[in-house]
């Protein structure tokens, strides 16, 4: 789902958590998904929030911090797709353009990374 540059990512849950096809386990998120609408939307679906609470909640929830390294090669993926400078900066006006700009930016990564190895 591609948002607005604008739009906060807590936005977007309801809409991806419907995308979902199975209940996650284990859900992983920064802390820009730190609300209790999103943990109460996580658990009930019968898997577990790995979401750092945000400084000033009164309430800090525990994370497992060996899973939520895992993020980091999720996050280290974006930032190599953001090298692209037309996704970084989206010169596409229509989102199915930038989408396929993404999506060739992300091939272009993987095919580096398989012949690799």
């Amino acid at each position: 789902m591609i948002t607005p540059g604008q739009a906060h990512d807590v936005t977007a849950v309801p809409a991806l958590m419907h995308d979902i096809d199975c209940d996650p386990e284990q859900m992983l998120g920064d802390k820009g998904y730190d609300s209790e609408t999103v943990r109460q939307d996580i658990e009930q679906r019968g898997g577990q929030a790995m979401i750092p609470s945000i400084a000033s909640r009164k309430i800090q929830h525990p994370v497992d911090k060996a899973l939520y390294a895992l993020r980091n090669r999720i996050e280290r993926f974006f930032n190599r797709v953001k090298n692209s400078r037309r996704v970084a900066t989206r010169y596409d006006k229509l989102t199915e353009s930038f989408a396929a700009f993404v999506l060739l930016a992300s091939i272009r990564i993987w095919i580096k990374f398989v012949h690799a190895t």
